[in-house]
């Protein structure tokens, strides 16, 4: 039986739910990363490093909340937070205790936040940057770089994973006062001189799209200064990073200090919520200014912003993982899961390689070279196979086939959490084994 029939044959729960789906959600998905053919999965239920879905198989999780739970499902103290919380009520429509707590957090963990301001996701958080540097700069233009990822609005959709050639709906004028380019200084220097009205530059910190194409180094340290140099705000993009590289994201591995900071996913533990943060100075444009001055004031409202129920998680979250010991467990098992998988890769002579950064892993099966059985940092790895990827049916077949053998991955890749064992890692790395022999013998590996 082939893998697309053996998944079917395991998921008719699934599959009527699909059919459901598909007459009241486009493509019966709310998240476009969750399309997979013939369907996918659907979850009733989850716990530490596992879910459940609607036929009642047991996964392990590597999807975890799109990358918001590094604590796993349900951990003890946000879901008590959470929960205490929630009998209290989930909207005041009013300023809250919880709120401050959140923010202060945030400015005590996250190395150049110094003052914060709450949103409901992290696009909306891009959305805010932007917005905020053009008001400081007083100059429309922004630079992003080559398919990176920084949400779905307007201004960030070009040449993302999301939209390669132009956007559909975004007006010709709007995409025209972006400029995308690939990650090179050179490129930097002569956009800013040619178009001399770029007032902000934003970068996923990890690189396109949070790691799969990593940021050279040394990169981040010379465009921070650049930045400097030509008073344009700096925007570090953390929110896959943020709370997961390290309790300060990449910046506090880097030792860097942007302007502003984006944030989203582990900052709420689970629950919606995202922020911007930054320097007091520029973050000031969203203080309503003092009666008889004239002062720019960028407009905010959000309903569910810093809502009481997310406040309370995200305070839980961040101060379980403000000690970076979660961090540092999640990074150590995702090394040995990354080397198991090439070890397995070497032992069945397949190409490509099992990346990642931190506490995430990619899959590319292509090219010629066989890994060895070791972990692999990715910017010692060509560069053209990590951009190119592998076929988009080799990338289906490979999460069909973990899925069947209970490892649900995030696209072709995943993240691992704290709350994951080295049972987990082994089991992982044995159906790992078993799907690329199915792959293999379909003639798709």
């Amino acid at each position: 039986m082939s893998i697309e029939q053996t998944y079917v044959e395991r998921n008719p729960a699934s599959a009527r739910l699909y059919q459901r789906a598909g007459k009241v959600l486009p493509s019966g998905v709310t998240h476009d990363s969750r399309f997979v053919r013939p369907f996918p999965v659907y979850a009733e239920r989850a716990a530490g490093a596992r879910k459940w879905d609607a036929d009642g198989h047991e996964l392990i999780d590597y999807v975890m909340g799109h990358g918001a739970l590094m604590l796993g499902h349900n951990y003890p103290s946000v879901i008590e937070a959470a929960q205490a919380q929630l009998a209290l009520g989930t909207h005041y429509g009013a300023s809250t205790l919880r709120e401050i707590e959140w923010a202060e957090e945030v400015t005590r963990i996250v190395p150049s936040a110094e003052v914060v301001r709450f949103t409901s996701s992290g696009t909306e958080a891009t959305l805010m940057a932007l917005r905020l540097a053009r008001t400081h700069t007083g100059k429309p233009g922004v630079i992003k770089f080559d398919r990176h990822f920084h949400g779905w609005h307007d201004y960030v959709v070009a040449n993302s994973r999301y939209s390669v050639g132009a956007p559909a709906g975004v007006p010709q004028a709007t995409l025209d006062s972006v400029s995308v380019l690939p990650l090179e200084m050179a490129e930097v220097r002569r956009t800013v001189e040619e178009r001399g009205d770029i007032g902000a530059i934003i970068v996923e910190s990890a690189g396109a799209s949070s790691g799969q194409l990593p940021v050279p180094r040394g990169f981040l340290h010379e465009l921070q200064a650049f930045c400097r140099a030509q008073g344009i705000v700096f925007i570090m993009d953390e929110v896959v990073t943020g709370f997961r590289w390290a309790p300060g994201g990449v910046q506090e591995i880097e030792g860097l200090k942007p302007d502003l900071t984006t944030l989203a996913k582990i900052l709420a533990g689970g629950f919606p919520g995202g922020a911007v943060c930054g320097s007091r100075e520029v973050m000031e444009f969203l203080r309503f200014p003092d009666p008889g001055t004239k002062t720019a004031k960028v407009g905010h409202p959000g309903t569910f912003n810093a809502n009481p129920l997310s406040a309370a998680a995200g305070v839980a979250c961040l101060r379980e993982i403000a000690d970076g010991r979660h961090q540092r467990r999640a990074n150590d098992l995702a090394a040995q899961l990354r080397a198991g998988m090439n070890g397995v890769m070497c032992e069945l002579g397949l190409p490509g390689f099992v990346y990642g950064q931190a506490s995430e892993f990619r899959v590319v099966i292509a090219g010629t070279q066989v890994p060895e059985a070791q972990d692999y940092d990715p910017r010692d790895l060509p560069w053209a196979l990590l951009e190119e990827g592998m076929p988009a049916e080799r990338a289906r077949l490979l999460h069909l086939a973990m899925t069947n053998h209970g490892a649900h991955l995030f696209g072709a890749g995943g993240l691992v959490s704290s709350v994951h064992t080295e049972a987990d890692i082994s089991r992982t790395v044995g159906a790992w084994r078993e799907a690329l022999r199915e792959m293999r013998d379909e003639g798709a590996a």
